[in-house]
């Protein structure tokens, strides 16, 4: 009898421990939404509240396309750690998705909303094309968030995002292989656009070998902004050490001739139903005097013996590409920010940006206070080389920051106050916040201005 009751005792302790144990360990779920997307969401055992929102980059055509809550694992661990539930689906398709990256990662929050009742705070965020896909969010849907957070985003838009890209490609194969018949837009399909995009890369590769092929490819990269140090295993160059600067340049020039000019281009273009990007009208040589980088073209120029006004004269000249009216009009009613923010955003770069150049927050900015939403918006810059090359503890600075603004109604973006955060989140690493105002965009295009809205 004693054995009876003793055993009677542990079941009906079990069944009230357990219950009380489950309720207090994270909950983990992943599935798929009704357009196919996948989606994750990590939801801690003490939710404080708010649910964070994560937009990731761009994952190009016939790649793996996993659903992602978070940057990096070290980011979802340490905030799980702080009590905030993290969401995020993988867009239906891959590529140019921003028509179905919105609605998903709005039904994702649905999802959530639905499973685990609604936030006190939804934040919105993050990185590279979904830096873009977070901005989108946060001006058409402003209803759904608080705030949002877009890092190392494409906040320049569909239309200036192709037209930058065009610019140096255009000018390469002006430059390099005038008489080639390399095809740089209007692509039949992804096959072409790949032949394309190797044509090129070996004429770049043969120049590069030249000092006069050396200074072209340097002009290509100052129409696109490409920074002299852009990527951490460079050589850091002196500021007059113009031969490692565009070497340095070369290796993201041959990056973005291997997939974001011809092979992504050719997907945006299948989207938008043909070539949404101009080049008629562009003064290069203009262009090039806004430059940052008009000194280290000058000089490399100088070196080759080279004229400078010859090759921008024959840049002048050459047959320009027109943009299809029905494509501006797709990428502008999907892809193009209005820059009309109704809650706060912050933006970080780093400032050795190579794949989407820091120039893109000019853009945006110059959105932003056309559209009378400049004390909505701050930005902040992390001395770095690298696309999205953040430190956990900068990631995490930028997000306690934009909840500072929500909390205090005050923007507290100081550099100091920043790095004083990252800190604070992970003290074993140097972290890079500093005063930093980048250049001007070279081709801007926002809803905000009429006359960005013709080419």
């Amino acid at each position: 009898m004693r054995i009876r009751l003793a055993l009677l005792t542990a079941c009906l302790s079990l069944a009230t421990v357990l219950p009380a144990q489950a309720a207090a360990t994270d909950t983990h779920l992943e599935g798929r939404l009704a357009s196919g997307a996948a989606y994750v969401m990590d939801v801690p055992a003490s939710w404080n509240g708010t649910v964070l929102l994560f937009s990731h980059g761009y994952t190009p055509a016939g790649a793996p396309n996993p659903a992602q809550n978070t940057p990096r694992t070290a980011d979802r661990d340490k905030l799980l750690a702080e009590g905030y539930a993290l969401i995020g689906s993988s867009y239906a398709t891959n590529g140019w998705a921003v028509t179905e990256a919105v609605p998903d990662q709005l039904a994702t929050l649905d999802l959530f909303t639905e499973k685990f009742g609604a936030a006190r705070r939804t934040l919105a965020w993050g990185t590279s094309y979904g830096g873009f896909v977070t901005t989108m969010l946060a001006e058409r849907h402003a209803d759904r968030f608080d705030g949002s957070l877009s890092m190392c985003g494409l906040v320049q838009g569909g239309v200036a995002n192709w037209n930058s890209t065009l610019d140096p490609v255009f000018a390469l194969r002006t430059l390099l292989a005038p008489d080639a018949g390399i095809r740089i837009t209007d692509f039949a399909g992804q096959a072409e656009a790949v032949a394309a995009g190797k044509a090129l890369t070996t004429k770049v590769d043969a120049a590069q070998k030249t000092p006069e092929g050396r200074a072209r490819i340097a002009l290509a990269a100052a129409l696109h902004n490409i920074p002299v140090y852009n990527d951490a295993s460079q050589t850091v160059p002196g500021p007059t050490d113009w031969q490692t600067q565009q070497a340095n340049q070369y290796s993201a020039v041959r990056g973005l001739l291997d997939r974001p000019a011809f092979s992504w281009r050719q997907e945006a273009e299948s989207r938008a139903g043909g070539n949404p990007s101009w080049n008629t009208g562009v003064d290069y040589t203009a262009m090039l005097a806004r430059s940052p980088l008009y000194k280290e073209v000058t000089e490399l120029y100088k070196e080759a013996g080279l004229s400078l006004r010859t090759d921008l004269t024959a840049l002048g000249r050459a047959p320009r590409i027109s943009a299809d009216q029905p494509a501006v009009r797709w990428m502008r009613n999907t892809s193009v920010p209005s820059g009309r923010l109704a809650d706060p955003q912050l933006n970080i770069h780093t400032t050795g940006d190579a794949l989407i150049p820091v120039q893109s927050e000019s853009a945006y900015r110059r959105a932003v206070t056309s559209a009378g939403s400049g004390a909505l918006f701050r930005q902040a810059y992390v001395d770095g080389p690298g696309h999205c090359t953040f430190t956990s503890g900068e990631t995490l600075a930028a997000l306690h920051t934009l909840e500072h603004r929500l909390d205090t109604g005050r923007w507290d973006t100081s550099p100091a106050a920043l790095n004083a955060r990252a800190a604070a989140e992970d003290p074993t690493t140097e972290h890079r916040y500093v005063p930093y105002r980048p250049a001007a965009y070279p081709r801007p295009y926002d809803l905000a201005r009429p006359g960005d809205t013709r080419p």
